[in-house]
């Protein structure tokens, strides 16, 4: 697998499901990612961009403190597979010589990654996915002009009630 390095673009609402979606881009590649997310997991990506510093832990900063404590560090995030319209990532972790990985949803990986400075990286095929090979619902297309276009259509007062 080749994985390419990535930034979070931002976050946006898909307002055909009202969900929550982070865009992923990869530096000079014209294609972006969107991932489909919770609600709280866009709360939780969005303080952390905007710099916002919450008046208690959330879930995010309490791992960030407890990989801390045990003094180990993050050292990577994978975004790796699309299976039955489900992403799936791989949290890389070491402790010294000790290496770990874990099994992680790429929401909650976003986040821990945006914490602790850790670099975020996507399996290059998913920036490629065959629409037209899959029984499933096509995934939005990954071409920014039409997530362009379809963020267009969004409301902005839909993000009115996740503003900081």
């Amino acid at each position: 697998m080749k994985f390419l390095e990535v930034t979070v673009d931002g976050l946006a609402l898909d307002m055909t499901t009202n969900s929550p979606v982070v865009i992923l881009s990869p530096e000079g590649v014209k294609k972006v990612l969107p991932i489909w997310i919770g609600h709280a997991e866009a709360w939780g990506i969005a303080m952390e961009l905007s710099g916002v510093k919450p008046k208690r832990p959330m879930t995010y900063d309490l791992v960030q403190g407890i990989i801390s404590i045990v003094n180990a560090r993050v050292d990577r995030v994978e975004i790796t597979e699309l299976k039955e319209q489900t992403f799936y990532a791989r949290l890389y972790l070491s402790q010294g010589e000790q290496k770990y990985e874990l099994d992680a949803r790429p929401s909650d990986s976003i986040a821990i990654a945006l914490r602790t400075g850790a670099t975020i990286f996507v399996n290059e095929e998913l920036f490629n996915i065959d629409q037209d090979s899959s029984q499933e619902p096509p995934p939005m297309s990954t071409d920014p002009e039409s997530l362009r276009e379809r963020l267009r259509k969004i409301n902005p007062e839909d993000f009115g009630k996740y503003s900081l």
